[in-house]
């Protein structure tokens, strides 16, 4: 298991498209996995420190969870399978941990509002990994926001009319 962690949640002015850009901690590879815009706007918002008045579907799994003994100890995405990720969250319950299967973007929304590691298996890293490119750069101290390069990646891939995988 390689420990990654949300470097950006990104998005295509042009399409609905969005995509929750993951990096190596300690390592330069990045792993994008495209997600909706529900979870994209959940992970987003807890990123940036929002708060809504009521529970939002993740706030409320975390909840549960803890309400009924258990502690959410980290989220892997372990699979990819013919364009789909996969992932599990690994709840601890008495002296068991479990591994619950999960779609990435919602294990992701999961893990940064319950503050725990996130991983990649190393097979889904291998194939599905980028690095920094001429292509996809990593941006510039002076860049904006550093993240251009990213969406500029995105807007520019051909997609025609089909819908993201998760």
């Amino acid at each position: 298991m390689i420990e990654i962690e949300v470097y950006s949640v990104l998005y295509s002015l042009l399409s609905r498209h969005r995509v929750v850009l993951l990096k190596e901690v300690e390592g330069d590879r990045f792993l994008p996995i495209w997600i909706g815009q529900n979870e994209s706007e959940a992970i987003a918002m807890r990123l940036q420190g929002a708060t809504v008045p009521r529970p939002m579907t993740h706030d409320l799994l975390n909840t549960t969870i803890a309400e009924l003994g258990g502690t959410l100890r980290y989220v892997i995405v372990n699979d990819l399978s013919n364009g789909t990720f996969f992932a599990r969250l690994a709840i601890e319950h008495g002296e068991e941990i479990r591994l619950i299967d999960s779609r990435p973007s919602d294990a992701i929304a999961l893990a940064v509002r319950a503050n725990v590691p996130i991983y990649a298996e190393n097979q889904v890293l291998d194939s599905a990994g980028i690095l920094p490119s001429r292509d996809i750069r990593l941006p510039a101290a002076d860049d904006a926001d550093n993240l251009d390069v990213f969406r500029e990646f995105i807007d520019n891939l051909d997609l025609g009319d089909a819908e993201p995988p998760e």
